[in-house]
């Protein structure tokens, strides 16, 4: 996962190899019925990882060694920056709901670059099978025109023959 913190440092990296050790934490999760379960508990995971004090919070110092256990270096002052920016109830840290947001902000705007790319006019907010079939050249997938509807077509809410932002994240989900 890559994942912005703050205008300075563009970039957070976090590991998908949390333990279950990390489980212990305190932190609340949707109910079973969630669609999104399985993200949400990968998420929890990482959170968990982050939070050593297991008080169900990430302050800047479990924040400083995130990031030193990763290799990169970040100042205090920075890391303290990160969590104000993020943080919802002015406590100076970040709870799950805070890094849940976080990350579901950063997964939308992933996503949206990803849906700029498959545009064939930049700006239009529609993906046409021409582009799709362009873009699927470009990561090594040769398929025609036909396919490329065919795969339009299972994702078309509105039936135009093209995919909107909403039908593509969708079709992503």
């Amino acid at each position: 996962l890559s994942k912005s913190l703050s205008p300075k440092r563009s970039k957070l990296s976090l590991p998908l190899c949390c333990s279950q050790a990390d489980a212990a934490a305190p932190v609340a999760s949707p109910p079973p019925s969630s669609p999104r379960r399985d993200r949400v508990d990968e998420l929890l995971q990482v959170f968990r990882h982050i939070d050593q004090d297991r008080d169900g919070k990430i302050s800047g110092v479990e924040l400083l060694g995130f990031f030193g256990s990763i290799g990169e270096e970040m100042p205090m002052e920075e890391a303290e920056a990160a969590i104000a920016l993020l943080d919802s109830d002015g406590d100076r840290l970040l709870d799950f709901g805070d890094f849940l947001r976080m990350m579901e902000r950063e997964e939308e705007d992933d996503l949206r670059r990803a849906f700029e790319m498959f545009e064939v006019v930049k700006g239009s907010g529609r993906i046409t099978p021409k582009g799709l079939q362009r873009m699927m050249s470009r990561l090594g997938e040769e398929r025609s025109v036909e396919d490329c509807k065919a795969m339009i077509r299972a994702y078309d809410l509105d039936g135009d023959g093209e995919l909107d932002f909403q039908e593509f994240h969708q079709m992503m989900s």
